[in-house]
């Protein structure tokens, strides 16, 4: 049976991020479910699966299963009675409790027939993520079937992000990743490290049923908290069964415990429904190495011959393509034939690493000054990006934020804005260093403001001598103008050329801080 649940795990990708709400109480039928809101939110993420390495790789594949036509089993799926499907479950003999209603069938109708052609990309993906997931189940002894979570929580999508934090195959959001010993910074995310969010899963999971000694309720846990879960049982009046506190859970977790039972089932009976698909030829043994010293994916790829793309997808925790493993050991997954490469040149690598990451560093933050802005209401990465004059595409690598990331209120964000560059004396140089330190995430003060309230001034030499006429001269002065390059601010304008913002703000009739690319302001 082990090897037959490898090939259903298509149907399982519409529960990628929230999950549909069952409409009806636990055991009324309902014959009926408006999949809309389902189907818009879960080809979202089918669309971003189909954007890694391997479904690009194999499109044409997939096309050709996508173009298939259904068969009449797919065409009967209404005539099939209750007792069916009854005897299918039971006959599976799951440790987690398959209890079937209308919601489920309503589950299994939409998994099988209007899911139907997005599960290749799932049967293969599972071939590859499954073992592990098994094996690591099987040794903190949970149930070897709670593998199929990952196709509720993410479509076995590494990459997956909910719309609240949540990251990773098993959705783990920051709170309960730290929890659980899953690093998190700018450049590793071990919430979408394959195995070791495999272990945090499976040691919550193990936590859950401790706490409630019933699998439907600790799936209710993992999906909306332990807390969410108890205040239901109040609310219930201490009842304890996953279906009579389903009034009194939230509309998602009301659809998680149905959808992930008939996620089970098609799993093992996808083929009764005229479900097939040709799998991808993934490269399913691989190893891992240990890292003593910084890598970049890109030295990596020189001399294994493995793309960037598929290191990508093997190490999806490495946020920049950078293993930081200078301070700390981590890991590198390669296809098993490319380690013996990689281990022959190990400090090849590790030395051109170190000068590609010194040189990336350079360009991206040599010359600049780094302030920090703590968020506030309603604000986005492309708001804060305008306000300091900064492209959003840095502000987000600066960060670790990736593309859909929001941003929480207090959260305090780096940003490098281009250091002044002051021709005169140290003493000057100093003034400036003390203005750009003072920038701090606390006060909120942008670069700008920092720059109006302490104006670089120029140092003179100490022998030198003020013309007599230097009054006349300065009123006779023609005016000054600066095209503004990408990467200034109006801050570092006006230390480049020994003004004020809010001189250059009133030459210009500027209302704001926000300047274009390309602009032409008078300085002077």
């Amino acid at each position: 049976m082990k090897y037959r649940f490898h090939h259903i795990v298509l149907s399982l990708l519409l529960l990628t991020v929230v999950l549909w709400p069952g409409k009806a109480q636990a055991q009324q039928p309902n014959n009926s479910i408006d999949t809309s809101y389902f189907q818009a939110v879960d080809a979202a993420n089918y669309d971003s699966l189909l954007l890694n390495f391997y479904m690009r790789h194999y499109a044409k594949t997939a096309k050709n299963h996508m173009d298939r036509r259904a068969t009449q089993y797919y065409a009967d799926f209404d005539n099939i009675p209750d007792s069916v499907f009854i005897k299918r479950l039971n006959d599976m003999h799951m440790v987690v409790p398959m209890s079937y209603n209308a919601d489920v069938r309503a589950y299994i109708k939409l998994y099988v027939r209007i899911m139907s052609r997005r599960i290749e990309a799932m049967l293969s993906l599972s071939e590859y993520y499954f073992p592990m997931f098994e094996e690591t189940l099987d040794r903190y002894g949970m149930p070897e079937e709670l593998k199929y979570l990952t196709i509720v929580e993410s479509a076995l999508n590494p990459q997956a992000t909910s719309r609240a934090g949540a990251a990773g195959l098993w959705q783990f959001m920051y709170k309960t990743g730290k929890e659980y010993d899953l690093e998190v910074n700018s450049l590793v995310d071990e919430r979408r490290d394959p195995y070791k969010s495999t272990v945090a899963a499976a040691r919550f999971l193990k936590r859950l049923y401790e706490i409630y000694h019933d699998w439907n309720l600790a799936l209710a846990a993992y999906n909306c908290g332990p807390g969410t879960v108890n205040k239901a049982i109040a609310r219930s009046g201490g009842k304890t069964s996953f279906w009579e506190i389903y009034p009194y859970l939230p509309r998602e977790t009301r659809g998680y415990v149905p959808a992930y039972i008939a996620a089970v089932y098609s799993m093992n009976y996808y083929h009764e429904h005229g479900i097939t698909a040709p799998h991808y030829q993934l490269p399913v043994h691989t190893d891992t190495v240990n890292i003593h010293n910084d890598v970049h994916f890109a030295i990596v790829e020189k001399v294994t011959g493995v793309p960037v793309d598929q290191l990508r997808q093997l190490n999806p925790q490495y946020r920049a393509d950078i293993i930081p493993a200078a301070s700390r050991q981590y890991t590198l997954c390669l296809p098993s034939n490319k380690v013996a490469p990689f281990l022959k040149n190990e400090d090849s690598i590790y030395r051109a690493s170190k000068d590609t990451i010194a040189k990336r560093t350079t360009v991206s933050l040599s010359n600049t000054t780094m302030i920090y802005h703590t968020v506030r209401k309603g604000e986005t990465v492309n708001s804060v990006a305008r306000k300091y004059g900064v492209a959003a595409a840095n502000l987000r690598r600066w960060n670790g934020l990736r593309s859909k990331s929001t941003l929480r209120v207090g959260q305090k964000l780096k940003i490098y804005l281009p250091a002044p560059k002051v021709e005169a004396a140290e003493a000057s140089t100093a003034t400036v260093a003390d203005s750009t330190a003072a920038a701090t995430d606390s006060t909120a003060q942008t670069a700008a403001a920092q720059a109006e309230q302490k104006p670089v001034q120029e140092t003179k030499p100490a022998n030198a001598t003020k013309p007599a006429n230097q009054s006349n001269a300065n009123k006779s002065q023609q005016p000054v103008y600066y095209t503004v390059k990408k990467g200034d601010s109006l801050s570092s304008i006006a230390a480049k050329n020994h003004t004020t913002v809010a001189k250059i703000k009133q030459l210009n009739n500027l209302k704001s801080d926000v300047i274009q690319v390309g602009k032409r302001l008078r300085v002077k």
